[in-house]
C-alpha cells in the first residue's frame, strides 16, 4: 500500500474566477432564473452551434421535461438502452410511457442500432440515446433507423459533453441533447443540467414546463409578480450562483477535455495489450469520445472479481467507478414490472466493468501510477 498516493475518481476544479463569480452574484438580489442563466445558455448554445438553450436543475430533468414536452406519456413506448444511469430509464416512468430496452454492443457499451428495429411498434414514439461514458453512439445507423418512423430522437449526453461524432458535438442530432453539470462530469455548476435543440417551439415549450407553466416568459422582469398558468408546469429551473460557475467553467472546457484526452490515452496505451480485460476505445468510427473516464470490461471472473479488485485499487488510494453495476431491466424495480428478456451484453458489463479516472484533475505521472497499480492488482486478484 502506497500511502502517499491519493487519486480520487474525480475532483471538480473551482478556481478562483469560480469563486468570485459566485461570490458577485451572492452580493446581488437575483438568485434565480437571472442574467446568469441567460448567458450561461448563450455560450453553451454557441458551443454547439445550436440556436436553443434551456438551463435546468439536472440532466434527468432535461429528459423528462424534453419527454413531457414532445407529448410523451401513458400508452407510448420509449426505448432505451439496457446499460445507462437509472435516470435514463426512471425520466421514461414518470411521464407514465413504457420503458422498452435494448441491449448494447459489445465494443463501445453503446446501443446495439441492429436490435432496435425488432423493438419499434406503433407505440413507439421516441428513443432516448446515451453516448456511453463519453464515446457516442453510431448515430448514422440510427438515424436511418428513425427516418422511416415518426419517432423522437433524445440524446443523453450526461457524460459526453464535447464528444464528437463526424464533425458534429453530440446532442445536435436529436430533438433534444441533455447535458449533466455533475461534480464528477466534464464541467460542473454544483448540481444541474443544459438542454439544446434547434426546434424553438420546443425550446419555448420546454422553457414553461421548466418554470410552473407560467404564461409570461420565464426572464420577464418589467411588471414582477404579474402571470397566469395555463398548463401543469414544474420547478426544475437553475440557479444563479450555478450559472455563474458554469459560465467560468465553461471556459476552460477544451483544455479538460485536452486533459482527459491525454491521460485517457496512456491508460489505453498501457492497458489495452493486457489480455484479461477490454478496453474500451476512445474513438471508433466516426465516433470521438470525450473521455468522461477508461471503461475496463473484465474478460472473466465475474461481479466478484470486479469488486475484489475495486478494494484492492482503493487500498493503494485509487479511486474508481462502476459504469454501471446493474443492467437495467434486471434491476429490482424494472425486474418487478415482469421483464423477462435476455440482455446478455448489458449483463456482462454489469458484472465485469470498472471505471478508472482521466480527468484533468491528474497529470500524466499519475496517469502512468494508475496503470501499474491496476495491472499489479489485476494480477494479484487473478
Amino acid at each position: 500500500m502506497m500511502n502517499e498516493i491519493n487519486i480520487p475518481f474525480a475532483r471538480p476544479l473551482i478556481e478562483a474566477e469560480e469563486s468570485r463569480a459566485a461570490s458577485a452574484v451572492l452580493e446581488g438580489n437575483i438568485l434565480t432564473h437571472g442574467p446568469q442563466c441567460r448567458l450561461f445558455e448563450k455560450n453553451f448554445s454557441e458551443f454547439h452551434f445550436s440556436p436553443n438553450a434551456v438551463s435546468v436543475s439536472n440532466c434527468t430533468s432535461a429528459m423528462f421535461l424534453s419527454l413531457k414536452a414532445l407529448g410523451i406519456g401513458p400508452g407510448d413506448e420509449v426505448i432505451v438502452p439496457a446499460m445507462t444511469h437509472i435516470a435514463t430509464a426512471h425520466c421514461v416512468s414518470h411521464t407514465g410511457a413504457k420503458v422498452v430496452f435494448v441491449d448494447i454492443d459489445s465494443k463501445t457499451g453503446n446501443i446495439n442500432p441492429n436490435l432496435i428495429l425488432s423493438k419499434i411498434n406503433k407505440n413507439t414514439k421516441a428513443i432516448l440515446v446515451v453516448h456511453f461514458v463519453g464515446l457516442p453512439a453510431d448515430m448514422d445507423s440510427i438515424l436511418k433507423i428513425i427516418s422511416g418512423h415518426n419517432i423522437f430522437l433524445i440524446e443523453d449526453c450526461a457524460a459526453a459533453l464535447g464528444a464528437r461524432y463526424g464533425k458534429k458535438l453530440v446532442g445536435v442530432f436529436g430533438n433534444t441533447g441533455c447535458f449533466s453539470f455533475y461534480p464528477t462530469k466534464h464541467i460542473t455548476t454544483m448540481e444541474g443540467g443544459m438542454l439544446i435543440t434547434h426546434d424553438n417551439e420546443l425550446s419555448s415549450s420546454i422553457r414553461k414546463l421548466s418554470s410552473f407553466g407560467y404564461t409570461k416568459n420565464l426572464y420577464e422582469r418589467s411588471i414582477p409578480g404579474v402571470y397566469d398558468v395555463d398548463l401543469l408546469g414544474y420547478n426544475f429551473r437553475m440557479n444563479e450562483v450555478s450559472a455563474a460557475i458554469g459560465i467560468e467553467q465553461l471556459k476552460k472546457i477544451n483544455l479538460f477535455i485536452s486533459k482527459r484526452n491525454s491521460n485517457a490515452a496512456i491508460l489505453r496505451d498501457k492497458l489495452s495489450g493486457n489480455k484479461n480485460i477490454y478496453v474500451l476505445p476512445g474513438e471508433e468510427g466516426k465516433s470521438i469520445s470525450s473521455n468522461f473516464c477508461v471503461n475496463i470490461v473484465l474478460n472473466d471472473g465475474g461481479e466478484n472479481i470486479r469488486n475484489s479488485l475495486i478494494l484492492e485499487l482503493q487500498k493503494n488510494n485509487i479511486g474508481t467507478s462502476v459504469h454501471y453495476p446493474v443492467c437495467l431491466p434486471k434491476s429490482i424495480y424494472y425486474k418487478n414490472l415482469g421483464n423477462e428478456e435476455n440482455y446478455s451484453v448489458a449483463e456482462h458489463y454489469a458484472a465485469h466493468t470498472i471505471s478508472l479516472p482521466c480527468g484533468p484533475h491528474l497529470g500524466s505521472e499519475e496517469a502512468n501510477l494508475i496503470a501499474d497499480i491496476f495491472i499489479k492488482c489485476l494480477e494479484r486478484i487473478l
